[in-house]
């Protein structure tokens, strides 16, 4: 069996079941979605750091014009007052969102992957407005990541798109997914797909630091799919983490999913937002390389390559302009990790850097190379240049290896269609 052989049914719709998982802050681009919309397939944008993203794509200039707004507290460790401006995060939401699906070309869809953990120092309120905003724009539909979501679906129940959109959710274990479900039972309004993330996933990880490694993929989704069943629901489930070959796929394909998400490969395609010098550390990586650390401010383990430049930052934390990862009240562990090391720091020495690091700042500048487990293999996927580098392949290219390999076989990049 090989991909072509299943379609995702979602929302009336057809599609081929393959899901470009959403990577931030920009790695996933327009450029990336689209690939897959045009192929028939389901491509990701993230919402993380919108209004930087559009300075970076339209030259506006929200994340200056918040820095001078809260350059007072810049040496300040309260960052209580530093808030977005509603309108503005809305206007750059809306911009990015009409940029992207105003190009679709395909039979496919684009949707939004949207973090909880983007708390922005007003958690319910920003939230609210990213996620109506993205359906004003016309966002075909919504995943909701990082975090329970128990009150996601109530900040935009009055919204006329809240039953038109697709709206879904990641999880990594059924109690995650019967905790949601409870409460989206009394909306009446069910997810219209479950992506199932597993241990060997990039960035943020669902498990605990200690045990992410007892987890298993393929035991979780079956979990999932006894429970749906059990419970009488019929809602697509999508494996997530992992998924490195075609075969790969159609194995989860086979046992009643109905689409997979993957992100991986695709991170080192052309139209992946990572810088190309980046992309070649990702595919020079080898996996000793690749770790699981409590660096993030969010409280979840992530996993990253171990020379991220992110790991050694010791940089003034970068609240007044981004700040999107500040919690209720302009709390944020890097301030206080930051704070006590100049604190304790003797005269003449060098500041070090401290156990968390700062996320904002570290995705914003590609300095943070989070990654999926299987990395490492990505030097299987494609050529070595003649100058030592490597050949990146397009997202088309990956796509469809994806829909039709077979065997575990990958199909390499020809060097005459390189960029």
């Amino acid at each position: 069996m090989i991909v072509d052989n299943f379609r995702l049914q979602l929302g009336g719709k057809e599609f081929i079941p393959i899901v470009i998982g959403g990577m931030g802050v920009n790695i996933s681009t327009t450029e990336l979605a689209l690939a897959a919309e045009k192929l028939g397939g389901v491509g990701h944008i993230s919402d993380a750091e919108v209004c930087y993203v559009c300075d970076q794509i339209f030259s506006t200039s929200y994340v200056s014009r918040k820095r001078k707004r809260y350059a007072a507290y810049t040496n300040n460790p309260d960052k209580s007052a530093v808030l977005f401006d509603l309108e503005e995060v809305a206007e750059a939401q809306k911009r990015y969102i009409e940029h992207t699906v105003s190009q679709k070309t395909g039979k496919g869809a684009v949707f939004l992957n949207c973090m909880e953990k983007l708390t922005m120092n007003n958690a319910s309120e920003t939230l609210k407005v990213r996620l109506s905003a993205a359906l004003d724009a016309g966002i075909d539909g919504l995943t909701l990541a990082a975090g329970l979501n128990l009150r996601t679906l109530d900040l935009i129940q009055d919204h006329p798109r809240f039953r038109d959109a697709q709206i879904g959710i990641i999880i990594s274990s059924v109690r995650a997914l019967a905790i949601f479900l409870k409460r989206a039972v009394r909306l009446n309004r069910l997810p219209d797909y479950i992506i199932v993330e597993g241990p060997l996933a990039g960035g943020h990880l669902g498990f605990g630091p200690l045990d992410w490694h007892t987890f298993d993929l393929k035991t979780i989704v079956t979990e999932v799919l006894d429970f749906l069943k059990k419970e009488n629901l019929a809602i697509p489930v999508i494996p997530a983490g992992g998924i490195f070959t075609g075969t790969d796929a159609a194995d989860y394909l086979t046992m009643g999913a109905s689409a997979v998400q993957v992100a991986t490969r695709f991170a080192i395609s052309r139209e992946a937002g990572l810088p190309s010098p980046v992309k070649q550390e990702y595919i020079n990586a080898e996996e000793k390389d690749i770790v699981v650390n409590m660096a993030s401010t969010t409280g979840y383990p992530m996993r990253m390559l171990v020379n991220s430049p992110t790991l050694s930052y010791n940089i003034k934390p970068n609240c007044e302009g981004l700040g999107y990862l500040l919690e209720n009240g302009g709390k944020c562990t890097y301030i206080d990790a930051y704070y006590k090391a100049l604190e304790t720091k003797q005269p003449g020495q060098k500041l070090t850097p401290v156990e968390k690091t700062c996320l904002c700042t570290g995705m914003a500048r590609y300095d943070c190379w989070t990654c999926g487990h299987m990395t490492y293999r990505l030097k299987d996927t494609t050529i070595r240049l003649s100058d030592g580098s490597w050949l990146l392949p397009s997202a088309e290219h990956i796509f469809l290896d994806y829909q039709f390999s077979k065997d575990h076989q990958i199909r390499l990049p020809e060097p005459e269609k390189s960029v």
